[in-house]
C-alpha cells in the first residue's frame, strides 16, 4: 500500500485548505484511510479517519472545523480544513489501516507528510 498526500501549504488564520491522500498498490488489506499530524515539539496526534464503508472518526483537533470524506472510486480521502488557526500548523501525515483509524490507534501504513502552515 502506498499513500500519497498532497494539498498542504501556507494559509492565513481563518482560511481553508483541502488535503488529499491517494492510495495505490495492493489495496485488499486497506480499509480505513485518514490523517495524523505532528506539530514541532509535540507528539503525533490523530486527526480523522474514514473506513471504506463511510464510518468516520474524528480527533479532538478536527471536531467542528475539519471534515473528512472519501471517494472510493479514486481510492482517495480528503480532509477539508476550515477556520484554520496557527496551532493547526503541523506536518499532516496520511495513514491507513486494515481495520479503523481512531484516537489511540496505531496505523499499519503511513504516507509522507505534507506541511500545513497557518500564519499571517
Amino acid at each position: 500500500v502506498q499513500l500519497q498526500a498532497s494539498g498542504g501549504g501556507l494559509v492565513q488564520p481563518g482560511g481553508s485548505l483541502r488535503l488529499s491522500c491517494a492510495a495505490s498498490g495492493s489495496l485488499i488489506g486497506l480499509n480505513a484511510i485518514g490523517w495524523y499530524r505532528q506539530a514541532p515539539g509535540k507528539q503525533r496526534e490523530f486527526v480523522a479517519g474514514v473506513s471504506s464503508s463511510g464510518v468516520i472518526n474524528y480527533g479532538e483537533a478536527a471536531k467542528d472545523r475539519f471534515t473528512i470524506s472519501r471517494d472510493n472510486t479514486r481510492n482517495t480521502v480528503y480532509l477539508q480544513m476550515n477556520s484554520l488557526k496557527p496551532e493547526d500548523t503541523a506536518i499532516y501525515y496520511c495513514a491507513g489501516d486494515p481495520t479503523s483509524l481512531r484516537y489511540g490507534g496505531s496505523p499499519r501504513y503511513w504516507g509522507q507528510g505534507t506541511q500545513v502552515t497557518v500564519s499571517s
